[in-house]
């Protein structure tokens, strides 16, 4: 069962007494609470019958209470357990659970825990409600998944832009939604966005990104590495040095994989550039540049300059020191390696 699933399922009218929301992204257990708390019910239904506790300050009787009464004015209650794993006692909500009212609507959410599937508690949810168990999306869906978000916004996103984005924001899907449905209410009527908008919008500048670093680099290109490590320089929130390397170090960890495959040409990269055919000519230059013993001494040397942006070997630190550890780190890489 999905986010998506419980929801088309409500406005269905189809309801089953118990939802447990549970795991580790936050964003789908947020908009099914969010759905539940403001669609379920009409205006005048949910000023009766919507009841909504925190687990913080609420006690298992006062929930259960509140579970057990039966709707006024209406078909049915709504009640939303927020944050549960912080509500001391809540196995007591067992008994509840096992037996709970038909016309009650009981959503708890559970973040970033998961019950033991082992526990009669556990057995309880899944045998009279719904278990939904969230996992964080992985980096390699996550473009995938922005489209996905676009597409339901009515709009398309090209390769470029989209790289930017999932680049700039990364694994945060609630900003993510929000920078769309941002973009969405300023395009007026067109209906795909590129790299310019997402310059405007966003705030990631198109010209002077990692990516463009990273292109740089790939094809030795030092004077381009330089202005775009100086643009960095004048403006550190725009890439700071804990997410240039990273990224970084996921891109040459690929081109370290690509130099090794029997065929690095680019329709063979493509898989590992989420089927980008920019990123897999760029893949493709990278690999011809650097071949597979450079591309492991580039992975060492960003492993060197990662530890020396934290502190460690290194007699400077700060935002002016980390334009520096970039210039001398794209020094090395594109004379030595």
């Amino acid at each position: 069962m999905s986010a998506e699933k419980i929801i088309a399922d409500w406005k269905q009218q189809k309801f089953k007494p118990v939802y447990w929301l549970e795991g580790e992204e936050p964003f789908f257990i947020d908009e099914v609470v969010d759905y539940a708390e403001h669609k379920i019910l009409s205006e005048s239904e949910a000023s009766f019958n919507l009841t909504v506790f925190y687990g913080k300050d609420a006690d298992w009787a006062s929930v259960v209470n509140a579970c057990m009464g039966y709707p006024m004015f209406g078909e049915r209650k709504v009640v939303l357990l927020k944050e549960g794993q912080q509500m001391k006692d809540i196995e007591k909500l067992e008994n509840y659970i096992s037996k709970p009212l038909a016309s009650t609507v009981f959503v708890v959410s559970y973040k970033d825990k998961k019950l033991d599937a082992r526990t009669k508690f556990s057995k309880a949810v899944k045998q009279h409600g719904e278990l939904f168990s969230t996992k964080k999306i992985y980096e390699n869906q996550l473009p995938e998944w922005t489209q996905q978000v676009a597409a339901g916004l009515g709009l398309s996103i090209n390769n470029n832009a989209l790289l930017l984005l999932v680049d700039h924001i990364g694994n945060d899907l609630s900003r993510m939604k929000n920078e769309l449905e941002k973009i969405s209410i300023n395009l007026n009527e067109r209906k795909t966005i590129t790299e310019d908008d997402i310059e405007k919008f966003v705030g990631v500048s198109k010209e002077f990104n990692v990516f463009e670093l990273q292109d740089a680099i790939s094809q030795k290109n030092l004077p381009k590495a330089i202005r775009i490590i100086q643009y960095f320089q004048s403006n550190p929130k725009a890439a700071p040095l804990q997410l240039v390397l990273p990224t970084l170090y996921n891109y040459f960890s690929k081109i370290y994989m690509a130099a090794a495959m029997n065929d690095p040409s680019e329709n063979a990269l493509k898989p590992l550039f989420y089927n980008n055919p920019f990123a897999a000519r760029q893949a493709v230059t990278a690999v011809r540049n650097y071949g597979f013993s450079g591309a492991e001494k580039i992975i060492l040397l960003l492993h060197e300059y990662n530890l020396k942006g934290i502190g460690i070997n290194s007699a400077i630190s700060g935002s002016a020191a980390d334009a520096e550890f970039l210039k001398e780190l794209a020094v090395k890489i594109i004379m030595a390696a």
